[in-house]
């Protein structure tokens, strides 16, 4: 492996004053110093991130070098940037840098010191480096010490890329050099491209050490340590703020042979029509060091407005995993009972929950269906239907078939049952329909916990092959069959038809599947 460039002493010749390490009351005096954030009634500081407030996919480059070449799944998702492109962006953010005052945060990526990676981030906002802080996992000074990190991420969001000079694609850039555990982030101020870096990185060395890095929010209690599958806003960490079981984390995590630890040492949560009645936890966690994200403010009260999406759907919210009450320290926990994989279903036609075959488990993680919602990324305004394989395309540099075949592996070794749970829409598609309640999730989500859902009698849906339930303590029967929900039968029909041929155009990717797994998918 090549050695990593030394970005801190690159910044230090350039004459940047770098400010190291500091604890969360003084990046916080500094943002309001700086008046990079307001302060809300709650003590929590609230930054706006401008025309870009969700993450730029289409701007995420992987250098492609003797190492990656051969191992990185090359295409839309991981677009290829050569190392002389890389380091002629990195001698000119450093530039573009001299003279100023940028943060460091130097901390570790993973919860199991076993498999935790230091790493160093370099920002020029304080606030994104308090947002670092509270993010991942805090060092002991005495780990400070002697801290020497194997991944260091610049990040500089006035920095503007030119493509034409650059060989990206606008002035936005996101670019990893995976072999020398670098990574650049420039002309964006989402902070959320902090964290999805760090953990595409987890993402492609993790594997080479046996754990299976996922896409997930996990949590524990007397049944034992569940999974939770989706993409952003299909219920990850709501579902898994459970105040009944107490919180490993909620977005990243690895399975390794030990059993599962957080990638983090805090949560990214979504905030939009967020209460205190349906998820207090989240609504408590908002307090002084919390950092949120373009949530609209009461000018005089400084109070937010969590149902004002003036600036985007996508607030949200970033704070320790010790400010919700009922949480795992050290976040590690054993083997996976029971894995859910989350679906916000804008078509309204998959049931509330399926239980899942070996087969049919590994068919919907490689498709990883969802409806991509309003605000995540830059130009969705309303929810649109989305394949990302193993439930987070953009941040798995491997291919799809490499994750799918950990999880199988892992399923069989524990025997482990997963679900396929709609969050989404019944009664009709997106705009005719409605979203199913959150108690209703929360109660097939408890009864796939207990164990009652595992012998429980199924019918199978004709067009998707699904094993559905014919009864869920505390869900209303006449939800469990989607065709039934809607006022026209033959609607839904065509409704779930185009679907099924959406997964079959999807899984033509994966060619290379066993036929088993091929045909656990829709039938019709």
């Amino acid at each position: 492996m090549p050695a990593p460039t030394d970005i801190r002493a690159l910044l230090t010749e350039q004459g940047v004053k770098l400010i190291e390490n500091l604890s969360s009351p003084a990046l916080i005096e500094e943002v309001l110093r700086r008046s990079e954030a307001r302060l809300t009634d709650t003590g929590a500081i609230c930054a706006v991130t401008g025309k870009y407030t969700g993450r730029s996919p289409g701007d995420k480059f992987l250098v492609d070098d003797p190492e990656t070449h051969s191992r990185v799944d090359w295409g839309k998702t991981n677009q290829p940037l050569s190392v002389q492109k890389f380091d002629a962006l990195l001698a000119e953010m450093t530039t573009f840098a001299a003279g100023r005052e940028l943060f460091v945060f130097e901390g570790f990526a993973g919860a199991d010191p076993e498999y935790r990676i230091p790493i160093r981030i370099i920002t020029q906002y304080a606030w994104h480096s308090l947002f670092a802080h509270q993010l991942f996992v805090r060092p002991t000074p005495g780990e400070l010490a002697d801290f020497i990190p194997e991944f260091t991420l610049l990040d500089v969001p006035d920095f503007l890329a030119d493509p034409s000079r650059d060989g990206v694609r606008s002035e936005t850039v996101i670019a990893l050099d995976l072999s020398r555990q670098m990574g650049l982030i420039g002309g964006t101020q989402y902070a959320g491209e902090i964290k999805k870096s760090v953990f595409t990185l987890l993402n492609y060395r993790l594997p080479l050490r046996g754990v299976f890095p996922m896409h997930c929010s996990a949590n524990v209690g007397s049944e034992g340590t569940a999974l939770f599958f989706g993409l952003s806003g299909t219920g990850k960490t709501t579902l898994s703020a459970d105040p009944e079981r107490r919180l490993i984390g909620d977005d990243e995590h690895g399975w390794s042979d030990c059993g599962v630890f957080n990638f983090e040492g805090g949560c990214y949560a979504k905030c939009v029509h967020l209460s205190q009645s349906g998820e207090p936890e989240i609504w408590a966690a908002i307090r002084y060091g919390t950092v949120l994200e373009n949530v609209a403010l009461d000018p005089d009260t400084r109070r937010a407005d969590y149902d004002n999406t003036t600036l985007t759907e996508n607030t949200r919210a970033a704070y320790p995993l010790d400010f919700i009450p009922n949480v795992l320290v050290p976040s590690v926990g054993g083997h996976p009972r029971t894995v859910l994989f989350l679906t916000a279903d804008a078509f309204g036609v998959l049931p509330p929950v399926s239980r899942l075959t070996h087969e049919q488990s590994l068919y919907h993680f490689l498709s990883g269906y969802t409806s991509k919602l309003a605000g995540t990324e830059r130009g969705v305004t309303e929810p649109e239907p989305n394949f990302s394989a193993c439930f987070g395309a953009p941040f798995w540099p491997l291919p799809p078939q490499e994750y799918a075949a950990m999880l199988g592996r892992r399923l069989e070794e524990h025997g482990a049952t997963c679900y396929l749970i709609n969050t989404g829409w019944i009664g009709g598609p997106y705009g005719t329909g409605h979203r199913i309640a959150l108690r209703l999730t929360r109660a097939i989500v408890h009864a796939a916990l207990r164990g009652d859902l595992l012998d429980a009698p199924t019918t199978v849906d004709p067009v998707f092959g699904l094993h559905v339930p014919l009864q869920v303590p505390g869900v209303p029967d006449t939800i469990l069959q989607p065709r039934d929900t809607w006022a026209d039968g033959n609607a839904y029909d065509t409704a779930a038809a185009a679907l099924a041929a959406r997964f079959h155009t999807n899984f033509a990717r994966f060619p290379e599947v066993s036929d088993a797994v091929k045909a656990a998918g829709p039938k019709a």
